[in-house]
């Protein structure tokens, strides 16, 4: 039984030694590299900006999961990746759910989670030397599918922390219905936001649809391979 787990969360991949190295040296050789213009002639805003994407990774969890589980192997380091990103998603659909539950600490670690995700949405775009190169493109998108959610739910949650619409949020889902209907643009009329704060919140949602728009289109669609069903 313990073999035929391993083998469906693990697969059958052979344990990579490379990754002993360490993740954290690597973003450190990354953000020398972007300081020495090694990978490109970037100058003024754009080297700025993407010296601050680089650095912005030391202030999240993630990096050290992935430094901490990456000397265990690579198959290790996805699956640690696949259960931590899976509790951001279900963490403010639990905070919405048991609305008891709700306090600033919590409302701040939802922000301070959400922050490493928009983070790393223009990182693949604006700096994807930092990372290697994918084992699989389809398991990238689903990732990248996972992080939509939990930025729809983040900002559900969000919203149903203060009086930003132009009706009170009766129920615990109204606020996740609001918030995927202004991430995907769509906007039904029935809830706007009144106050500064809620329309910034809005503005920002539409934004990031953009950048998940440009990261399906151009890093992943064309990279995935036809096989199965649809194969000729």
């Amino acid at each position: 039984m313990k073999r035929a787990l391993k083998k469906l969360v693990l697969g059958s991949h052979k344990v990579e030694p490379e990754k002993a190295t360490g993740i954290i040296n690597k973003r450190l050789q990354n953000i020398q590299g972007i300081w020495n213009n090694d990978h490109h002639n970037d100058v003024g805003i754009e080297k700025l900006f993407r010296l601050f994407l680089a650095l912005s990774q030391f202030a999240f969890p993630g990096l050290y999961i992935k430094h901490y589980f990456g000397k265990q192997g690579s198959n290790i380091q996805d699956v640690a990746m696949d259960i931590y990103i899976l509790f951001k998603v279900l963490l403010p659909l639990m905070l919405l759910y048991s609305t008891s539950l709700y306090s600033p600490y919590l409302l701040a670690l939802i922000i301070w989670l959400l922050l490493e995700t928009l983070l790393y949405v223009p990182t693949l775009i604006f700096a994807s030397d930092f990372f290697a190169r994918p084992s699989s493109y389809r398991r990238s998108m689903l990732m990248l599918f996972l992080n939509y959610l939990e930025i729809s739910f983040a900002y559900g949650f969000i919203y149903s922390t203060g009086n930003y619409l132009n009706m009170p949020l009766v129920n615990w889902y109204d606020s996740i219905y609001f918030s995927m209907t202004t991430l995907s643009s769509i906007g039904l009329g029935d809830l706007y936001p009144v106050t500064g704060v809620g329309k910034f919140l809005v503005s920002s949602q539409s934004l990031i649809f953009l950048m998940f728009v440009v990261v399906f289109i151009n890093f992943f669609v064309n990279k995935v391979e036809s096989r199965g069903y649809f194969e000729k």
